[in-house]
């Protein structure tokens, strides 16, 4: 089969190779994986910006769906043919993770989606929503959770309120998709009014372009009529995070889930203690969640947006248009 690895850091480290087809042990499952999404941290953890001491090579990405192709002999939920999903973080099941699950997550530290075939415990995958396409499912195991996460188990967000996601992204696009689901009102900002169109179209209330409205936490405000927020996604990490904080309401919460804006700024945080502001950290979440979400995907029927799909030759093109943020929802790779 054929895989992808970096063994140095650097987009223009990608590098196809050649490894056996996996056996799956009594416990596990052999997937042939059907497609791959990008996420911002793919990106990071192949520049070396994620882990620099990440011990190499790796095979790249946490998203993806594929068809068991494998089953071991005490392997009793799963059949061949079957659509499945790695989870993010293998044996994180339900409650807060550990740090031996955040150890073994795909994509890195562990051996990531952009191969041919993966092998996995069966009890580490979940099934895929039978009316989404390969490209679609596969933006769900880290993406979506990711939002889910934040908005409905960290939340949990209800009818009524008010949501701020920041830049169209996937996770901030599915943030807009489940808070629309969900009843709430949904703020979103770009720096393109084409995708503010976009967004509009998938129920966002309100679009603020940031760099017409560089100082977008004032619109928020005057959307709001002073009050603030309930909920920020916020993905831009320290370079966005002291409007986020003037732009939440006093009890509301901040979902700290990237870091594109920087790592690194100087922050008040008197307004965090004077005014009781929640900032939760999110990182993905766990198979119970998974699965919740999953079944609420189909039940309204909902469908990722999924904004272009490389062939899996192309694996370094597509991290180069994720890197340009030219994107709107998901950039995916079709395993072929």
């Amino acid at each position: 089969m054929q895989a992808y690895i970096f063994e140095k850091f650097g987009r223009e480290k990608l590098k196809m190779v050649e490894r056996p087809v996996p056996e799956p042990a009594s416990d596990e499952i052999v997937l042939k994986m059907k497609a791959v999404s990008l996420n911002f941290r793919d990106l990071l953890m192949v520049e070396g910006n994620y882990n620099p001491r990440m011990k190499l090579p790796v095979v790249p990405c946490s998203d993806g769906v594929g068809v068991v192709s494998a089953v071991g002999s005490n392997v009793k939920d799963w059949k061949i043919g079957e659509r499945a999903m790695p989870v993010f973080a293998p044996g994180w099941y339900d409650g807060d993770p550990e740090r031996t699950h955040l150890r073994g997550a795909i994509g890195g530290p562990a051996d990531g989606t952009l191969q041919q075939y993966m092998r996995l415990k069966a009890v580490d995958a979940v099934k895929a929503p039978e009316h989404l396409t390969d490209e679609e499912a596969a933006t769900l195991p880290c993406a979506g959770l990711t939002a889910w996460s934040a908005l409905v188990e960290k939340g949990p967000v209800k009818a009524g309120e008010q949501i701020l996601a920041l830049g169209t992204g996937g996770v901030s696009v599915f943030a807009l998709q489940f808070g629309v689901m969900f009843g709430a009102e949904v703020v979103i900002t770009s720096g393109s009014d084409d995708k503010l169109a976009r967004a509009k179209e998938l129920g966002a209330r309100h679009c603020i372009n940031y760099k017409t409205q560089p100082n977008w936490e004032k619109e928020v405000a005057r959307i709001t009529r002073l009050r603030g927020v309930d909920h920020v996604i916020e993905v831009g990490g320290m370079g966005t995070l002291e409007r986020s904080v003037k732009s939440v309401r006093p009890g509301g919460s901040i979902y700290l889930i990237g870091v594109l804006a920087g790592r690194s700024a100087p922050v008040d945080l008197t307004p965090v203690l004077m005014q009781n502001i929640r900032i939760q950290g999110v990182v993905v979440g766990h198979r119970r969640a998974f699965n919740e979400m999953n079944r609420a995907i189909e039940l309204h029927g909902m469908r990722p947006v999924v904004d272009r799909v490389f062939s899996f030759g192309e694996a370094q093109a597509a991290f180069d248009y994720l890197r340009s943020g030219s994107h709107f929802g998901k950039v995916c790779i079709r395993v072929d």
